[in-house]
């Protein structure tokens, strides 16, 4: 492993250097929409400690994080009337990880419905994602 590269794109995003569709932030969390969904309402959980993900995360720094995840997996299904939720991490590239900061997605997932690949269903409609903020937002 290298070490955490401050110029990636969540980092410029948590700098607000580049813009993104944020459901909700605190100081210790950035919830954004993910702009290239596995399913309708694809969520990323972005603590805003750094670290490239669990491998190098301090311990106290995931706990933290941790204890949103319940409250924010709620809001998410809530908003999007999902039948269930996939939580999912990913650690170094090779496993799947495209942006390299710790991050959890929280998929919802539909009755019938197979969530896609990362970016294989293309960017999400920007409405549709400004709409589904403020919903999940408001379930904050």
């Amino acid at each position: 492993m290298s070490d955490y590269d401050p110029q990636n794109i969540f980092a410029k995003m948590l700098r607000g250097e580049i813009p993104c569709v944020k459901a909700y932030e605190d100081e210790t969390v950035l919830v954004i929409m993910d702009i290239f969904p596995q399913s309708r309402g694809h969520t990323l959980v972005i603590p805003k400690a750094e670290s490239r993900n669990i491998l190098d995360a301090d311990p106290g720094d995931v706990a933290l994080v941790a204890g949103y995840l319940p409250k924010l997996a709620r809001a998410v299904v809530a908003a999007t009337n999902a039948d269930g939720l996939r939580l999912v991490q990913f650690n170094e590239v090779p496993a799947g990880q495209t942006v390299v900061h710790l991050h959890f997605h929280l998929i919802p997932i539909y009755a019938g419905e197979e969530p896609g690949r990362h970016g294989s269903g293309g960017k999400a409609d920007d409405s549709e994602l400004r709409a589904l903020q403020k919903v999940i937002g408001d379930q904050l």
